[in-house]
């Protein structure tokens, strides 16, 4: 193809925005620091003509739609821009689990496989539904955005290492189930409810489902030493992409120090795809 055809085509393809909105009220993950705004100067402010707008921000890197980066759990890691662009884009899916989650519940490898057509090397995203409880929404509940959404198996972390996933990316506050994370401790009442929850569907409790020294924080630790990183809180129009195969692009701050970085997420369907 030609650079006229190419530019052509790329003309007709629509993109689809899968960023979270940003604002100081966007909550960031339970601790961390929340996004701060203020102006430091204003255009009525200059004594010589129209001044400017200019405003500093202070923020955790883990607000809104975000990538962690390999060095937020591994110290020997990449930093954010030390990624390569070209591992920030590519093939991939967006694949829509919401009819079966629920509030704890867990996600399979078989639940993305049967509904879309994965392949070794792609980008994933996971459409648990739980964006719907994001800040900026109708319905939005930030405990159960944080506390109580869907996470993972015990097989997931291994599956995705054996599709050579690119990146994974969740559209709710962690790619970990909460309750393999320090949430568990910060709260005890939804953990009991878990582990009941959990009890009842798999005659297991939440030990011996999920043994601490192996799956506390598995997403993270186990995954980002081998460069299988995520991206969490995302978005805007997951809903019109789900279950397609897209071409997805992640776009964070080039930072060299970042561990990781609030970023902007896309994903492309040409034409004949759209609708």
């Amino acid at each position: 193809m030609d650079s006229g055809k190419f530019l052509e085509f790329m003309s007709q393809v629509r993109v689809y925005d899968l960023t979270q909105r940003l604002s100081i009220h966007t909550p960031p993950w339970p601790s961390y620091m929340p996004l701060g705004i203020q102006y430091f100067k204003r255009i009525a402010g200059a004594h010589m003509g129209q001044g400017a707008n200019g405003q500093i921000i202070t923020t955790s890197n883990h607000v809104g739609t975000h990538m962690d980066g390999e060095i937020h759990f591994h110290a020997s890691g990449r930093s954010i821009g030390d990624v390569p662009l070209e591992e920030w884009i590519g093939p991939g899916v967006v694949v829509d689990i919401s009819d079966e989650a629920e509030d704890y519940s867990l996600y399979t490898p078989e639940m993305i496989t049967r509904r879309v057509d994965i392949q070794k090397g792609d980008i994933l995203i996971i459409n648990t539904g739980y964006h719907k409880y994001a800040w900026d929404q109708p319905g939005s509940d930030e405990i159960r955005y944080f506390v109580k959404h869907p996470g993972p198996d015990p097989s997931f972390h291994e599956w995705a290492l054996d599709m050579k996933i690119k990146w994974i990316g969740v559209d709710c506050g962690s790619a970990d189930h909460p309750m393999n994370t320090i949430i568990r401790d910060w709260h005890p009442a939804a953990f009991k409810e878990a582990e009941k929850r959990l009890q009842e569907k798999y005659n297991k409790t939440w030990d011996e489902m999920f043994p601490p020294e192996t799956y506390y924080q598995v997403m993270h630790l186990k995954l980002f030493p081998k460069r299988l990183v995520h991206a969490e809180n995302i978005g805007g129009q997951i809903e019109e992409v789900s279950n397609k195969r897209l071409w997805i692009g992640c776009f964070p701050l080039r930072g060299i120090e970042l561990e990781s970085a609030m970023c902007r997420i896309v994903a492309m369907l040409p034409p004949e795809a759209q609708g």
